[in-house]
């Protein structure tokens, strides 16, 4: 808690386009004194990631009803790990199936913006490992796009 009082109210920023604060799943108090601590500073709101698996669905929904009880508008929400695109054969698999209908459907459910899908791509982790941009070694990849 002292750390995210640190970083949210000791530290000067300066101008910042966006601040993005990456926290696990669920709604504990670090939910909560995030949203506290930056009340004042009139953010745009939360953008939600998840995956298309239902258990990673459970969480999120959980999450939501956290933004609306706060008054955190939800932006959208991307769901990340959306199929795999084969890096040689450029095919499609299911690795997590969207077995309850996905981020579509729950964002459909729940009139919410679906922002977009990522398909998982394991040259993004080798990318990050070399400290290369994945944007610009691999410009082709549907994550890319993405």
């Amino acid at each position: 808690m002292c750390m995210i009082k640190q970083f949210l109210r000791d530290v000067d920023w300066g101008e910042l386009d966006y601040l993005i604060v990456d926290t696990p799943p669920g709604t504990s108090d670090e939910h909560l004194s995030v949203v506290q601590y930056l009340s004042s500073a009139q953010i745009d709101g939360a953008v939600i990631i998840t995956t298309p698996q239902e258990v990673s669905l459970q969480d999120v929904r959980k999450e939501i009803r956290f933004c609306q009880k706060v008054n955190l508008p939800v932006i959208g929400v991307v769901e990340n790990m959306s199929g795999f695109v084969c890096p040689k054969c450029k095919n499609t698999s299911q690795i997590f199936p969207p077995t309850t209908g996905g981020a579509e459907k729950m964002c459909a459910d729940l009139s919410l913006p679906l922002l977009g899908r990522v398909p998982l791509d394991p040259r993004i982790g080798r990318s990050c490992d070399e400290g290369k941009s994945f944007l610009s070694e691999v410009p082709e990849s549907p994550a890319v796009a993405a």
